[in-house]
């Protein structure tokens, strides 16, 4: 019988239950970076996500609320001063929350609404970021519906206190 560090990655209680199968791996070698790696892997996505809206929001919360109120205002979104205090208030304490893993599925619901405004803002200038086209905000938006899917994960407050929407 072989012992414990011998046995395959998904049954070593060591590496935890996210361990790949060893046999299916092209590189065998790395099963134990990758059970390692997938713990974190979603703790990192929503870090990440979190910490690009936090900016965006503070932005606009400290400084920015009457000219993104004009902007929005410009696009035709109405009442332009409450979408433009909530659309703050998702990107600042969302982001926040994302990072925190707290209510993570309705902070992530907010954003993914928004970004889809944003992508239909943009989708007549096309694909591309530069041009001013909806590249960015479908990235942001695909990945808060993840998170909103999936929940905070493992590595959450949502977790540690075992309550999740």
């Amino acid at each position: 019988m072989p012992s414990r560090d011998n046995a395959p990655p998904s049954q070593n209680p060591q590496l935890g239950p996210t361990a790949p199968p060893q046999s299916g791996l092209i590189f065998p070698f790395m099963a134990r970076c990758y059970a390692m790696g997938g713990r974190y892997s979603w703790l990192l996505i929503r870090v990440v996500t979190g910490v690009n809206l936090i900016p965006h929001g503070a932005k606009k919360l400290f400084g920015g609320i009457e000219g993104t109120a004009a902007f929005f205002a410009g696009a035709g979104y109405e009442p332009a001063l409450f979408l433009t205090w909530l659309v703050a208030v998702t990107e600042f304490f969302g982001g926040i929350l994302l990072i925190l893993g707290l209510f993570t599925r309705p902070a992530a619901a907010a954003v993914a609404v928004f970004m889809a405004v944003a992508v239909q803002h943009h989708y007549a200038n096309g694909f591309f970021w530069g041009g001013g086209g909806y590249e960015y905000p479908l990235m942001w938006g695909v990945m808060a519906l993840a998170i909103f899917l999936r929940g905070g994960g493992a590595c959450s407050l949502d977790a540690r206190i075992g309550r999740e929407f």
